[in-house]
């Protein structure tokens, strides 16, 4: 009789011991011990336990509206300079694959600048033509020093018309200008980087090739 009311008592205890028991200790260093989660711990690391006292999982800090936007902003940003750093690697082995060597490089240079120099060619045929025009405009308004006035507005129109032209030619010439320059400079950043990266190729290559 006696051992049934001992089991009884013992199922009696389990019954009412709760089955999620919270541990934690707070920043004060005292040991708490709770039923739900303990809001005095929620800037650190809580423990629930089972009804055997062992662990059963570990509930991580809790952080206020500001905390978790300030670890949303860091995880973007990180995240944003991983995909930084990878899109250039991209980019690194996309102009290695282009320009193995320096030979293809500065045969692409001068392609590139060879092209301008075509369309300055045009440019500067166009500007001696125009430069005749100018001579036979003043050859033809001869007749008219005596009274510039009385020149026909064809021949006028014509004189407007050709220094208008004249200085689209002059600064369509400055802009290609500017455009070498910045030619030049996109190639001698790429040769910088290359010069790296085929450093960088050969090093490795030369640390994979067993030693005798």
């Amino acid at each position: 009789m006696l051992a049934g009311v001992v089991v009884s008592v013992g199922a009696l205890a389990q019954q009412t011991r709760p089955s999620e028991i919270y541990t934690c200790v707070d920043g004060k260093g005292r040991r708490i011990t709770s039923d739900r989660p303990i809001v005095e711990c929620l800037d650190r690391e809580q423990r629930e336990l089972d009804s055997t006292g062992l662990v059963r999982r570990v509930l991580p800090p809790s952080y206020t509206a500001e905390e978790r936007a300030q670890m949303a902003a860091q995880r973007k940003a990180e995240d944003e300079q991983r995909a930084r750093v990878a899109e250039e690697r991209r980019r690194d082995r996309a102009l290695v694959i282009r320009y193995p060597n320096q030979a293809l490089h500065d045969k692409a240079r001068a392609e590139a600048l060879a092209q301008i120099d075509e369309v300055v060619d045009a440019v500067n045929k166009r500007e001696q033509a125009l430069e005749q025009q100018r001579k036979d405009i003043r050859a033809e308004l001869e007749f008219y020093q005596s009274d510039p006035s009385k020149a026909p507005l064809v021949l006028q129109r014509k004189i407007e018309d050709n220094t208008q032209q004249m200085q689209v030619q002059k600064r369509f010439l400055e802009e290609q200008a500017q455009e070498k320059k910045r030619i030049n400079a996109r190639f001698d950043e790429e040769l910088a980087k290359l010069r790296q990266l085929w450093g960088g190729n050969a090093a490795a290559s030369n640390a994979a090739v067993p030693q005798r």
